[in-house]
């Protein structure tokens, strides 16, 4: 008789569990073996990557409006309940026929390890992993197939064994999730044992820097409740990149060549760069998917040896324009050769905030560019420097529909209040922050309701590539529905445009505008 004929219609859930089940052991076992391979060997992982990979522009604008640094959580959630959904459909069709099952999970295996092998960093032995996970996969959907369909036998077999069958699924099917919360667990461990870059990073000594930057001058931090501080703290710095799993990189693995039109290519070691004459700059970034009033942007002060130095090096050949730089993790950026030979402060930065770059923002090495959005610019875990032209090579989001070259917009944005905020009528404080890298803010003026501009206090500015804190007291703030919109004038007399413009292609515009009510 075959299996379907069998199965007992009022039990069918059982076999959505079993594919569900299944799907637990092979990610969660995969996941644990993984840590014996490289970060991308990881089959959910590396899923998840490719998806990004093909995520059209306007969706991951789209997300990360939504979500903000919350993007990737949100992945993981949509991939996991997808997978679930995916695995419960296979479950039903092994109540059919075992078989179909069987077949089915070794196709979803195929597509998990052609996204291992489209990564980067990955080669036919990260494999392993997805194959591992794959025979105990196929193996718990076989037992668990086979117990429901004992537990789901028709009536007429005798109520003993038929509750037996049932308690021995129930059993099983709680004996898997135990299984994969063990490699959970497992991995955990295992990661805190293998995490060679964490605990290098907790044992390096930054060397001293040859020019140390400047401090920020008296009166450079406003201190208004609710407004961005001068320099954002490392944890609560933003982060926007591709990477799933942040990479863990030894330094004393790493290396950067720099080739292509170059008279000289070389490779440079960790050691070597600690060797180097080591600059500290005070530098804001900017993410280009940060919207209006946005807080995908923070200041820090960075250590680092600039790059013009080291491409000074490398001498490139008349007709290069561009440098792609790219993480080990394959994304690219296509920097202007200018930007990087000029006398800003382009950095190849080891350090943040007096430590060493956090693993999350490129530990051990990254670069950091004034004037240009990251996504151009601010490569993370960066491997390799390759001298070129932008009619030659094109970067990760440039064949995704972004503009090859990035520069970033002067804005300027409300800190305090916040946006719907009731607040007591009387005095009101203001707070936010305006940015014009490369060359500074000379005015920022706010108006409330459809009043006229207004100057407001400005602090002290430490350099042009850092943003300014501003401030301003509205004294006799009326009950009511009010409004309040800020713009800035940089250092050259150019007015921030009021012209609305969305991230893609080449970053948001506009003057912020919120809604408060004072009662």
């Amino acid at each position: 008789m075959e299996q379907s004929q069998r199965t007992n219609k009022r039990h069918i859930w059982r076999y959505p569990i079993a594919g569900i089940c299944s799907a637990i052991v092979l990610f969660t076992t995969a996941q644990a073996v993984s840590t014996f391979f490289g970060t991308a060997s990881a089959p959910f992982v590396a899923l998840g990557s490719t998806i990004i990979d093909f995520t059209p522009p306007w969706l991951k604008d789209l997300a990360i409006g939504l979500f903000g640094t919350n993007d990737k959580l949100f992945l993981f959630i949509t991939l996991s309940i997808t997978a679930a959904l995916l695995a419960a459909a296979v479950g039903l069709a092994a109540a059919r026929s075992l078989a179909l099952g069987m077949i089915l999970v070794l196709g979803l295996s195929v597509l998990l390890g052609a996204s291992v092998l489209s990564r980067s960093a990955t080669n036919f032995l990260d494999l392993i992993p997805t194959i591992v996970g794959t025979v105990l996969g196929l193996g718990t959907l076989t037992l668990l197939t086979n117990m429901a369909t004992g537990a789901a036998a028709p009536t007429d077999q005798p109520q003993a064994e038929n509750t037996t069958s049932r308690r021995k699924f129930l059993l099983g099917s709680a004996g898997t999730v135990a299984l994969g919360l063990l490699a959970v667990g497992a991995t955990h461990a295992l990661r805190t044992l293998r995490n060679t870059a964490e605990s290098a990073r907790a044992a390096l000594g930054l060397p001293p820097a040859k020019v140390k930057a400047q401090a920020p001058p008296p009166g450079a931090e406003l201190d208004v409740p609710g407004a961005a501080r001068f320099v954002t703290p490392n944890q609560d710095f933003y982060r926007i990149d591709t990477a799933l799993s942040v990479p863990q990189i030894d330094p004393q693995d790493w290396s950067l060549r720099i080739h292509g039109m170059v008279e000289k290519e070389f490779t440079l070691t960790f050691n070597e760069l600690l060797d180097m004459d080591l600059v500290e700059h005070y530098l804001t970034l900017t993410c280009v998917s940060n919207p209006v009033g946005g807080d995908l942007v923070g200041n820090a002060k960075w250590l680092g040896y600039p790059l013009r130095e080291l491409l000074a090096q490398a001498k490139p050949l008349p007709g290069a324009d561009m440098v792609l730089s790219t993480s080990i993790d394959g994304f690219s950026a296509s920097t202007p050769l200018e930007a990087l030979t000029d006398s800003r402060e382009a950095l190849l930065a080891i350090g943040m905030n007096n430590e060493p770059l956090p693993l999350e923002h490129g530990f051990p090495v990254r670069m950091v560019v004034p004037g240009l959005y990251g996504y151009v610019s601010a490569t993370k875990w960066v491997v390799d420097l390759e001298v070129t032209r932008f009619q030659d090579k094109a970067a990760y989001w440039t064949t995704r529909g972004w503009s090859e070259r990035g520069p970033i917009k002067m804005s300027s944005r409300i800190d305090t209040p916040r946006s719907f905020a009731k607040l007591p009528a009387g005095k009101v404080v203001f707070g936010g922050t305006a940015w014009a890298q490369t060359t500074g803010v000379s005015k920022v003026e706010i108006r409330i309701d459809n009043g006229p501009w207004q100057e407001v206090e400005l602090a002290t500015e430490l350099s042009a590539d850092t943003w300014r804190q501003w401030r301003f007291e509205w004294s006799d703030a009326t009950a009511g529905n009010h409004s309040a919109t800020v713009r800035m004038t940089n250092a050259q007399g150019e007015l921030q445009t009021e012209d609305t413009a969305a991230p893609v292609p080449n970053g948001s515009s506009g003057w912020h505008r919120l809604q408060f009510s004072v009662e």
